[in-house]
């Protein structure tokens, strides 16, 4: 299995309903570092996984959609514990959805999945990965 990965990072606020999260049900801010991994068992005929040009640009505008907002006051997020696990996949879904429509590429649609990290600090991240 071959992999790329490009990485950006995003800066957000939110807050949690529910005593597990503790202190963290006040508003607070978070900055993520998100990797996004594409994957595919075959190079393409250009022997690449992606263009890594279009997969920075393709993170990046996902990631414009969320950065410097308060997801509490987002509509898609309403009532919703936008954990680092969800915000993961949100992210992948959201790239899968740009990979389905050509964005990063003919090439691109022989991809079998991307992986979403999103790293909270040096010691701790979560993960999303999602076949295509």
């Amino acid at each position: 299995m071959f992999s790329v990965t490009v990485r950006d990072h995003v800066m957000v606020a939110h807050s949690f309903r529910g005593a597990v999260f503790g202190p963290a049900q006040k508003l607070h801010g978070a900055t993520f570092v998100v990797d996004a991994t594409f994957r595919r068992a075959e190079l393409d005929a250009d022997n690449i996984v992606v263009d890594i040009g279009r997969a920075t640009e393709e993170l990046g505008a996902v990631l414009a959609g969320l950065n410097y907002r308060n997801l509490d006051d987002e509509p898609a997020f309403k009532g919703v514990n936008t954990s680092t696990e969800f915000l993961a996949k949100h992210i992948a879904d959201r790239l899968a959805d740009q990979v389905n429509a050509g964005a990063l590429g003919e090439g691109a649609r022989g991809l079998s999945g991307i992986a979403v990290s999103l790293h909270e600090s040096h010691v701790a991240w979560a993960s999303y990965e999602r076949s295509l």
